[in-house]
């Protein structure tokens, strides 16, 4: 090459002049932006110390006895305030340029100023200097241009610097570190800090703190979004209105055993810290982030291990790890392979209270958070289960990462729970035992229930007790955990003495048909052990039956049913617990689960024939509920328990259609107001208007008394006095509540004790040992009885195998599969019913049914067959499209029974 291409021409000089001057505009843009954003920060920082004057003037006075101020708590025509009340007119005031008093020398807010930073004396001490925080917080007058000036001025916050021992940080030390290192382009001084106070308990767990609890003020300013000058009436009404629930969040639980933390952790100047810090290129500090906190993770676990968790030990740890769970990239890079794992690793060994106090703290002031955290979890555990080879000696219960994820996840689970919409725990209050007891069989049941979870108890909630969690429940599920996980090592880990992780202690985080398998196991191995049992008399002389058998006639299914069944409850109930064997009088077939689908299916269709009139029909949310003047023994509605037992207990899904609030109810939970809304919609809503209808003229709107009228099966009109001499007792707004609740609770609970009761016994003879209440939420156990509603038929392609020389490139295959995708639902259904015994998708959708297409011979005039029992469509290899579809459509409309076709 020569001397001519070596050397740059001009375009190239006036291109590297261009790309220089557009780096610098770049780069000026960027200062000019975290400028801006630190300095609108600095102005909340002083408006809010304004605000707190505007509120302790409202509630404290300015201590002038004869002050004429209208708005100070001094004057004598002031009215005293609430602190919520006082909170939300110090914002209104502050909006208005309201006149605000000079203070009384003896009054001093009762609030320090979190920017207080220390130095180091020349013995090695530390002194308070509050020079540089007066300069933020001090606020002399009401005059805001005075506050913008003063915010504005970066000289006088960069003034006066001094070398500073950083035992911890403030949301103001870093900013002015990273400042003071842009300034310079030289971030060594930020890196060293952060290394310093992230790898260090004490000087963590003493950062970014509050002195007190979050008082009114700054819960409602972390709820006002945007500019403070903009908020608008209506916003400080609703302020005025709402509770403080973050402060009662922190003060402890529902129960008062969890007592506030020691150093409460300002989040709100955390999660502005991180926002600033993180506008930095990450590449910066990421590597010091990290190694610093997988050196605090093992002075965590340390700590936890080897000490004793006292109080101040459990706040130190709490407040280090609501810092680091804040930070926003934990769960990308270097964060999640490394720094993530090892915090969990450590956090893991928290104590119960400990996990009660963060979770109590993550429901308050930390609810906003709480995605970004399982988000983060979430991330963890699903790269492990990716990336790791698990085999027979190494199950995914022994990767401890996974399993100390999962830990903490069941504290961010909880937490989601408390900041959400909760009943009150009395609806759990349910004699349980009474319905066990007074069985028309004479027969005395125990309702086993899974051991109570530590961590609920000491937080004092319950699943049942959540109406409407923060998070929906579905985003706690992890599908590829859900896939990796070995049920039957898991069941038996849960069933073994030796302490070793079971997932089903953490079912929130598996799906449905997961914890479906767990269900299955114990079911089958209760099986199994009645028949070793059954073998054993056997040997003995004392011949038994292994299995439960039911020989019915097809005409006369629920007399059969219900004779049998009853004989079998009085003479041993444990029997329903064998393996469920049906047999149609008169008709062929070997059961191995496609016939006792049918009789499921025809038992079904029976009891809630209208004839029989044991249920009343909801039009409105095409649901079925006890008919509470039903004629009929309380043996017909065990029965139907037994049979929603026995369905479960088998593994078979059924086509009934209750509301949800039959499911709470199973799980023990009371039918309550809000279980109105799917039970009978246009009722609820009516109730829900008198509740919000807040005029004095109640009475002559509504003219409703505390006597209600129902109808019967035959439209006679029934009434109800909810209260005694309840037609002369008038709704009023004092005691609309207490209608609406005593009405509720008539409706779901009183005018059907006695039907219910006997349709629990029922449902309890077959479940009662089982793990369905650890394992499932109500919703979950209506997906568990129904399956669910989603017809996915490409799924059901996709999983489904072929034999007997079919592939899915065989033209009649392809047929098949165009002339299933056109048929109509109902049509649909019929084919699952067909080919399955069924037409409910199973839980987890229909690529779990696992359908096999057999081949059954060349072309005929046959119509398909199938084997129910194996989900098996023997399918001949129709010549042309046309006859294969009418053979399926004659197949699937006029097939019933296990006769010829």
């Amino acid at each position: 090459m020569n001397s001519q291409d070596q050397s740059p021409t001009r375009d190239d000089a006036s291109r590297t002049d261009q790309e220089a001057s557009s780096s610098t505009e770049h780069t000026e843009i960027n200062e000019s932006s975290k400028e801006v954003n630190r300095e609108n920060d600095m102005k909340r920082a002083a408006a809010k110390k304004l605000i707190e004057r505007y509120f302790y003037q409202l509630t404290e006075g300015c201590g002038n006895p004869t002050c004429d101020n209208k708005y100070c708590a001094s004057s004598a025509e002031f009215e005293r305030l609430t602190a919520n009340q006082a909170a939300a007119q110090a914002i209104q005031l502050f909006s208005q340029d309201a006149r605000l008093c000079e203070t009384h020398p003896n009054k001093m807010p009762r609030t320090q100023s979190r920017t207080k930073l220390t130095e180091s004396n020349s013995d090695g001490s530390t002194i308070a200097n509050t020079n540089k925080s007066s300069k933020v917080s001090s606020v002399p007058s009401n005059d805001i241009s005075s506050i913008n000036n003063e915010c504005s001025s970066k000289s006088s916050y960069k003034k006066e610097k001094k070398t500073y021992s950083v035992p911890y940080l403030t949301e103001e030390r870093l900013y002015e570190i990273i400042d003071e290192c842009e300034e310079q382009q030289n971030f060594s001084k930020l890196i060293r800090t952060l290394g310093e106070v992230y790898s260090n308990i004490e000087s963590l767990s003493k950062s970014f703190l509050q002195t007190e609890v979050n008082s009114p003020i700054d819960a409602m300013l972390d709820r006002a979004a945007g500019d403070l000058k903009g908020l608008k009436k209506e916003d400080v009404r609703s302020l005025e209105d709402e509770k403080d629930k973050d402060e009662d969040a922190c003060m402890g639980s529902p129960s008062g055993d969890i007592g506030k933390p020691r150093f409460p952790v300002d989040l709100p100047a955390v999660r502005r810290a991180y926002s600033a810090l993180f506008k930095i290129p990450t590449s910066v500090f990421e590597n010091a982030l990290v190694n610093a906190l997988v050196t605090l993770a093992g002075n965590l676990q340390m700590d936890l291990q080897l000490r004793s968790q006292s109080d101040k030990i459990i706040d130190k740890v709490i407040n280090a790890l609501l810092i680091v769970f804040e930070i926003p990239t934990l769960g990308s890079g270097d964060f999640l392979e490394t720094a993530l794992p090892a915090i969990c690793r450590s956090a893991a060994w928290l104590s119960v209270e400990a996990q009660a106090k963060l979770a109590m703290i993550w429901s308050g002031p930390g609810r906003t958070s709480l995605r970004m955290i399982l988000e983060n979890l979430q991330q963890l555990v699903t790269l492990r289960v990716i990336v790791t080879q698990f085999h027979r000696d190494f199950y995914v219960q022994d990767e401890n990462v996974v399993t100390s994820a999962t830990r903490i996840m069941k504290i961010v689970y909880y937490a989601n729970i408390l900041a959400g919409v909760l009943e009150s725990p009395d609806l759990r209050r349910e004699d349980y035992s009474s319905f066990m007891e007074d069985s028309y069989l004479g027969i005395k049941l125990s309702r086993t229930s899974p051991p109570a979870d530590a961590l609920a108890l000491e937080l004092g909630v319950n699943v049942l007790d959540c109406r409407k969690p923060y998070l929906p429940f579905t985003e706690f599920y992890n599908e590829p955990l859900s896939d990796a996980v070995e049920m039957d090592r898991d069941f038996a880990n849960y069933k073994s003495e030796s302490g070793k992780f079971s997932f089903m202690n953490y079912a929130f985080i598996l799906t449905p048909a997961t914890k479906t398998l767990g269900l299955y196991f114990d079911n089958r191995i209760r099986m199994y052990s009645e028949r070793r049992i059954s073998f054993i008399q056997s040997v003995a002389g004392q011949p038994s039956n292994p299995y439960l058998r039911l020989r019915v006639r097809r005409d006369h299914i629920i007399d059969d049913a219900l004779v049998e069944l009853e004989m079998i409850a009085m003479e041993n109930p444990v029997d329903l617990k064998k393996q469920l064997v049906v047999e149609f009088e008169g008709e062929q077939g070997i059961d191995e689960g496609g016939v006792s689908k049918e009789f499921f299916q025809l038992v079904i269709e029976e009891i809630f024939n209208p004839d029989y009139a044991m249920f009343t029909y909801q039009n409105e949310t095409q649901t079925v509920w006890f008919n509470p003047t039903c004629f009929e023994s309380d043996a017909q509605f065990t029965l139907i328990g037994i049979v929603l037992g026995l369905a479960i207990y088998n593994n078979i899904i059924l086509a009934v259609n209750f509301p949800m609030v039959i499911y709470r109810k199973l799980m023990g939970k009371r039918g309550s107001f809000e279980d109105l809304l799917d039970w009978n919609p246009t009722l609820y809503n009516s109730l829900k208007e008198m509740l919000e209808y807040t005029e004095p003229d109640l009475e002559e709107v509504f003219m409703q008394t505390f006597r209600i009228s129902y109808q019967d099966v035959f439209g006679t009109i029934i009434h109800h006095d909810l209260k005694e001499d309840g037609d002369n007792i008038n709704v009023t707004q004092e005691n609309k509540h207490e209608f609406v609740d005593l009405y509720a609770d008539f409706l779901l609970n009183k005018s059907v004790e006695k039907q219910f009761r006997a349709f629990y016994r029922g449902f309890q003879m077959v479940t009662d040992e089982s793990p369905l209440e650890l394992l499932f939420r109500p919703e979950e156990i209506e997906l568990l009885i129904c399956g669910s509603k989603n017809f996915d038929f490409d799924a059901l392609e996709g999983s489904t195998e072929y034999d007997g020389g079919y592939t899915n490139e065989t033209p009649v295959i392809k047929d098949f599969w165009s002339i299933v995708h056109s048929l109509s639902l109902e049509d649909k259904r019929k084919l699952l019913q067909f080919t399955t015994g069924s037409d409910r998708v199973p839980l987890g959708g229909l690529s779990k049914l696992k359908l096999v297409i057999a081949r059954n011979g060349p072309d005929s005039d046959r119509l398909p067959t199938a084997h129910t029992c194996f989900n098996v469509l023997l399918l001949p290899e129709y010549s042309t499209k046309e006859k294969l579809k009418d053979r399926l459509v004659k197949a699937i409309n006029y097939s019933k029974g296990f006769g010829m076709l």
